[in-house]
């Protein structure tokens, strides 16, 4: 059965991606979008102008923050779901400008389920993170762990996301799916992250920076093992759940340099800095609620991921 889906953050990568996969499935999306300059704004529009060209998309300009125009966008449009993706992302960004980040990424949600609330839908579906989990020293980290001790205003701003969710699911019948990423890559991911930072400093001969002593590790997870997660999540409809979408497996800094360099076909150079604040040590997910509950299973391991962004990075790069 067709749906009509506002996805916010559309034009962004995960959003891209996820708004692309419901379209080929059948639904109809409405792309909520501010194009913010956090990354470079004409990636977003570009994607956002080849999705619309391929039909079945709507694409609203606009903050969600914007009491009266999400107000007036739920009650006109009649959704029947909402993917919220929308939002301030990154951990050390969120050091400098923490109001900013509480701004958006918690009134921003609030302002979603209040419209939901008001007008429908009652399927709700929030982006949150992996950075919830903090210094916790458990691994792998699993839903139940305790979360009360994040480290930086990013992690913060997203467990109070999935705590306006539970409160709306429960006070409202608002049917809620918290979906924890563990650092999500692929075709078109956002300019600043670590694989694509890493990859296009690697083939253009210059050194990578690496903070720490590149022993911190990392579960990478591939853009179309997240959209399988997201999608399983928005047709279970669950009363209220939290559920890690990762890839099950952790790569060190220094091995995910090498094996991009061997991708690429070149030597790497890196340049040892010191740790940053705000950065866990390990982030390594337990996907077996996700394996039970959403037939969630992770397909693409990292060095086949790293080669098809090595071989997107230069399609794209040739094209130019």
């Amino acid at each position: 059965m067709s749906r009509h889906v506002l996805v916010t953050g559309g034009a962004g990568f995960i959003g891209s991606h996820t708004t692309r996969r419901l379209v080929g499935r059948g639904d109809r999306v409405t792309i909520l979008d501010d194009f913010n300059n956090f990354y470079a704004p004409a990636l977003k529009w570009q994607n956002a102008r080849t999705l619309v060209a391929a039909g079945g998309v709507d694409l609203i300009e606009g903050d969600i923050r914007d009491a009266t125009l999400v107000d007036r966008l739920f009650a006109e449009r009649q959704f029947d779901a909402v993917i919220h993706l929308a939002a301030r992302a990154g951990v050390r960004p969120s050091l400098a400008e923490p109001i900013l980040y509480e701004e958006v990424n918690c009134i921003g949600t609030l302002r979603l389920l209040e419209a939901a609330r008001r007008h429908g839908p009652a399927n709700f579906v929030f982006a949150s993170s992996s950075s919830v989990y903090g210094i916790n020293e458990k691994v792998p980290f699993a839903e139940d762990d305790p979360v009360d001790l994040p480290i930086s205003p990013y992690a913060t701003t997203k467990r109070a996301g999935e705590l306006l969710c539970f409160n709306y699911s429960h006070l409202y019948g608002l049917r809620t799916s918290c979906l924890r990423f563990f650092t999500v890559y692929g075709p078109a991911q956002r300019p600043e992250m670590a694989i694509a930072k890493f990859t296009d400093l690697l083939a253009r001969g210059e050194t990578v920076p690496l903070f720490g002593t590149g022993q911190t590790r990392r579960d990478y997870t591939y853009i179309d093992d997240i959209v399988d997660g997201v999608v399983a999540a928005l047709d279970l409809a669950p009363k209220f759940e939290i559920f890690n979408l990762g890839g099950s497996q952790t790569t060190t800094l220094i091995d995910l340099v090498h094996w991009l360099a061997a991708a690429l076909g070149v030597e790497p150079r890196v340049e040892m800095l010191p740790e940053q604040p705000g950065d866990v040590p390990i982030t390594f997910a337990d996907v077996d609620k996700a394996r039970r509950l959403l037939g969630y299973e992770p397909k693409v391991p990292i060095r086949e991921g790293l080669a098809r962004y090595v071989a997107w990075y230069r399609e794209r790069r040739d094209a130019a």
